[in-house]
């Protein structure tokens, strides 16, 4: 699992096991969370239907400063 974070855009990813590559996420399906501004998930699912990963939109007000704070900066 890798958390990759861009502070710049507030957007989190949580690579669940290898890189799916090009072409490895077949669907994306957005998650509700009861409607609040600037927060959002998503979940990327392969052509299997397995998880492949999340994406965390408002990652500051989703997630625990460590959390973040352990993940791979894209803003740097």
């Amino acid at each position: 699992m890798r958390l990759a974070f861009d502070g710049e855009a507030d957007a989190a990813y949580v690579a669940l096991g290898p890189d799916p590559g090009a072409g490895g996420v077949t669907r994306t399906v957005p998650v509700e969370l009861g409607g609040e501004p600037g927060i959002d998930l998503a979940l990327d699912v392969d052509a299997n239907g397995r998880l492949v990963g999340v994406e965390v939109l408002g990652a500051s007000r989703l997630l625990a400063p460590e959390v973040l704070a352990a993940a791979h900066r894209l803003d740097d």
